[in-house]
């Protein structure tokens, strides 16, 4: 059977992988994507669908900012715009305690370029009457916001194809090898593909290629808990989360411009990679009522109509793993983003894509190296609540 060959090839389809696809197109690189199900079908196409910058880990935040700027030009890059909306993300405390943490956190913020707009419970109830009485404050970031994480990745899959990526869905990799300059990868129906850098986008089966090369980490697999309501009147127009140490108390929700309220947050549940199940707790889906009751009291008047889940991975420091390998020349990586990665996406892709053009990238990529975690062996991780 023929190889197919390329310069790259890139393992996993979903977000990061199909950005990262679309962008060594538009530098003319040739690339072939493998993908074992569909584009965008696992943790890509299951998050709660969250542009947000405001929360995240400080050095972080170039990357975000990167990430931000693409999401703009969506439709001017692919076609689309994958349902994006700059509606702001506003987040939340219950405590006066934790109004400190929110203004230290604005003040940092912006040496990174992002400006946060600190409210007061009297401004929030004249912006947002919506909004429980037990809010005590808030930090706004105007030009965040939210998009379909279902559009995505399919979205910048077509983009790369139509630039003449060649992609290959429904192709499981069983093997992974080096052979002089190039990587060598079968898939289990027997084809075969080469390149001389090859870089992993597989999320929660990433770990499983990387080993075949000699390298891992402490990768755990969870399940996101997400419902929506039935549509009613547009009118929550930010993303709104909450603030909080207490894990119980972590909600987050969206409402779309046809009426219905996207949430998660209270907690994770199983996720099981190798049979690709997770599961929703129904105990879960009752707190994050009870919470969404708190957070925007009109909200315990709707019916929920649907609950799911997906399989996310996990790191133990909640940053993922992104940048070339220390020991492999040609291996780069890009996974574990940890539950907040729908916002990074546009922005990994194209810095992965910078990075194997021109063997650098204008990104700190030293926090997420793979060889912090040199010798781990996977850990429980704590119930820290994704973001997304």
């Amino acid at each position: 059977m023929m190889t197919e060959k390329a310069d790259v090839v890139v393992i996993g389809g979903g977000f990061m992988g199909a950005a990262s696809a679309f962008f060594l197109r538009q530098r003319a690189r040739s690339v072939i994507l493998l993908e074992r199900g569909l584009i965008g079908q696992q943790a890509s196409g299951v998050n709660f669908g969250n542009v947000r910058r405001q929360g995240r880990y400080l050095p972080q935040l170039p990357l975000a900012n990167r990430s931000r700027a693409i999401w703009s030009r969506l439709t001017e890059l692919i076609g689309t715009d994958c349902e994006f909306l700059a509606t702001g993300h506003l987040r939340i405390c219950y405590r006066r305690e934790d109004v400190g943490e929110l203004e230290a956190y604005a003040t940092h913020a912006r040496e990174y370029g992002l400006d946060l707009e600190l409210l007061t419970q009297r401004a929030l109830i004249a912006r947002y009457p919506y909004l429980g009485p037990e809010i005590v404050a808030a930090s706004l970031s105007p030009q965040d916001g939210h998009a379909n994480p279902r559009l995505a990745a399919p979205a910048f899959g077509r983009a790369a194809r139509s630039a003449g990526a060649q992609i290959h869905e429904n192709t499981e990799v069983v093997g992974v090898t080096r052979s002089g300059e190039d990587f060598l990868i079968e898939s289990a129906d027997g084809r075969r593909f080469s390149a001389p850098t090859l870089l992993i986008t597989a999320g929660a089966w990433a770990t499983q290629l990387s080993a075949q090369l000699g390298e891992t980490a402490p990768l755990v697999v969870r399940g996101p808990q997400m419902g929506v309501t039935e549509p009613v009147p547009y009118r929550v127009e930010p993303v709104v989360g909450v603030m909080t140490n207490d894990p119980r108390e972590v909600i987050y929700l969206r409402q779309v411009t046809r009426g219905n309220i996207v949430f998660g947050g209270g907690g994770r549940g199983p996720a099981d990679a190798t049979a690709r199940r997770a599961y929703v707790l129904p105990g879960n889906i009752l707190n994050q009522f009870r919470q969404l009751g708190r957070l925007v009291p009109d909200i315990r008047r709707l019916n929920l109509i649907r609950v799911w889940s997906g399989i996310e991975s996990y790191l133990p420091d909640d940053c993922p793993i992104m940048g070339e390998s220390p020991t492999v020349p040609g291996l780069y990586y890009a996974f574990g983003f940890c539950g907040h990665g729908f916002q990074l996406g546009p922005g990994v892709g194209e810095t992965m894509a910078e990075l194997i053009d021109t063997g650098t990238t204008e990104i700190d990529l030293a926090p997420y190296r793979i060889e912090r975690f040199a010798e781990a062996a996977p850990i429980a991780l704590p119930e820290v609540e994704l973001s997304e």
